[in-house]
């Protein structure tokens, strides 16, 4: 028996490894990028994509909504829960690897009728009181010659890296979204103010027509058309503040509060204030290093190749070795070597004939492994898109935001001059009133463009990974979420590379109270 252990433990220790030899893709790339970013004076750290990317903007409210957002995000939450699983699945499949232990015991008294049909005590010297106890204990092992079960392990250990390459994709995106989301609310803001200052001109303007009339030196028809002006930017006020209110509920959610009890301050100022910032698009090839998803799909590849080893490892024998033994007596005395059983068998299994079963599934993972192949090489092409777009809307988007801005210089300077007319009787209140609606809707154009170009560097740093790289993925060594030998602490598994699995008192609180906790000033509860 020890020389069949040694011979079985050496033919495992050579097993032979079915996968085929991967390696990722390559591809060539130009040399650049095509668009480029804009360009302001800044230090070069100042330009590279950190994981606080928000940061950039110089807004402290924005700062503290992101916080919030990634420690209380069901969402983000539910996306580390599915990491967690995976790691799990990834344990069970290795724990194969190890012998299987069991332990049984039996005991039981019995008593046997004495009207029986078969050997009846009146008739027979059979007992009709007796006792069992049996111990036993039993252990299955597969040596794994041909890797099935190894390579099944670093699949499914491949594809949980690619769910921690979702879980950063998640995170990424919602980042991005609440960063959005806020520009945009902020931008209404602006918009609202232009209102506001607008308002004010065309009530303005509704006295002067009305003053005029009075002089018997204007017409009514100038009065209704001030009206009209006026109770139209009115309008346009009120449909704002309905699109500012939905664009905050929109962030609530994101916060895990419910929108009733949420509110942003808003800051009543014509002009936004995040600048324009200088991001540091990199070269094309490092962009598979920073991309989440391209990781998940590289991952999911490199699974798809394990697979292979595994179909090719069911053209080969499975062999297993079993022990079994124990104690068993009609009695208590279980002491006695007499008493003991025990039974050792190997079994190997090999089908003789499946019909192209085995072929099939072969085939089929090839197949499948070409299919992550395929999609691997058409992530990397959206995400050189994704660049390329967010290069180009952020270049446009300044030049457009300075030339809007020469137009609404233009168009104050015509309304200034246009009324100035009007009030000295030496122009119609038609030209006025054109005047007025171009100055209003260049203004509000202007702070259309600005907030479309924020939101292009937000969207140019997603597209660039959000300051993540490959090196946050958690290593194959890292994935199990316990030790073999590990009872204790098995509710929720150790954190890894920032993915923690938590439960919080704060979770089901939606009431929006942790805004008085953070300190961050604009964010507030509703009266």
């Amino acid at each position: 028996m020890t020389t069949a252990l040694a011979g079985v433990l050496s033919i495992g220790l050579a097993s032979c490894d079915l996968a085929p030899n991967y390696h990722p893709q390559k591809f060539l790339y130009p040399e650049g990028w095509e668009g480029k970013g804009p360009m302001v004076n800044a230090s070069p750290a100042d330009g590279a994509v950190r994981s606080d990317w928000w940061t950039m903007f110089s807004d402290p409210v924005l700062n503290g909504l992101e916080q919030r957002m990634l420690t209380a995000n069901p969402d983000l939450q539910a996306a580390a829960e599915a990491f967690t699983q995976a790691r799990d699945v990834a344990r069970e499949t290795e724990s194969r690897l190890y012998p299987q232990v069991t332990g049984a015991a039996h005991m039981s008294d019995n008593k046997g009728s004495i009207g029986r049909l078969y050997n009846n005590p009146a008739r027979s010297s059979s007992l009709v009181y007796e006792s069992n106890q049996a111990y036993s204990g039993a252990a299955t092992w597969e040596p794994d010659f041909w890797d099935s079960i190894r390579n099944t392990t670093r699949m499914q250990k491949n594809l949980a890296q690619a769910s921690a390459a979702e879980y950063a994709v998640a995170r990424l995106g919602l980042e991005a979204e609440l960063a959005s989301d806020y520009i945009a609310l902020r931008g209404l803001d602006a918009q609202n103010a232009v209102y506001d200052d607008s308002i004010r001109y065309f009530r303005a303007a509704v006295e002067i027509t009305e003053l005029r009339q009075a002089g018997s030196i204007g017409a009514g028809l100038d009065v209704s058309r001030a009206e009209t002006q006026l109770y139209s930017a009115q309008a346009g006020k009120s449909n704002l503040i309905a699109r500012r209110d939905v664009m905050e509920h929109a962030i609530a959610v994101l916060l895990n509060t419910a929108p009733a009890s949420f509110h942003i301050a808003p800051v009543k100022d014509v002009k936004m204030h995040f600048g324009v910032v200088k991001i540091d698009a990199g070269l094309p090839s490092v962009l598979l290093e920073r991309r989440p998803d391209i990781a998940s799909s590289e991952r999911q590849m490199a699974a798809a190749a394990r697979a292979i080893g595994v179909s090719r490892a069911a053209f080969y024998p499975h062999i297993t070795f079993s022990a079994q033994g124990g104690f068993e007596d009609g009695g208590f005395d279980l002491a006695s070597i007499s008493r003991a059983f025990w039974k050792i068998a190997v079994q190997a299994v090999e089908p003789a004939f499946t019909g192209g079963l085995r072929r099939a599934a072969l085939q089929r993972s090839w197949s499948q492994y070409r299919e992550m192949v395929d999609n691997y090489r058409s992530v990397v092409l959206s995400a050189f898109q994704d660049v390329e777009d967010g290069l180009t809307q952020t270049r446009q988007f300044k030049i457009a935001q300075d030339q809007q801005q020469k137009a609404v210089e233009a168009a104050l300077r015509t309304q200034s001059m246009t009324m100035a007319l009007y009030t000295g009787g030496l122009s119609n209140y038609l030209d006025a009133l054109v005047a007025q609606q171009d100055a209003l809707q260049a203004r509000l154009s202007e702070v259309e463009v600005q907030t479309a170009q924020v939101q292009s560097s937000v969207r140019l740093v997603r597209a660039l990974g959000g300051g993540w790289s490959t090196a946050d993925l958690p290593g194959i060594k890292q994935i199990d979420p316990f030790g073999p030998l590990q009872y204790r602490d098995l509710r929720t598994p150790k954190s890894v590379s920032g993915i923690d699995s938590h439960i919080s008192t704060l979770d089901n609180d939606l009431r929006g109270n942790q805004a008085s906790v953070s300190g961050v000033k604009g964010l507030t509860g509703r009266p």
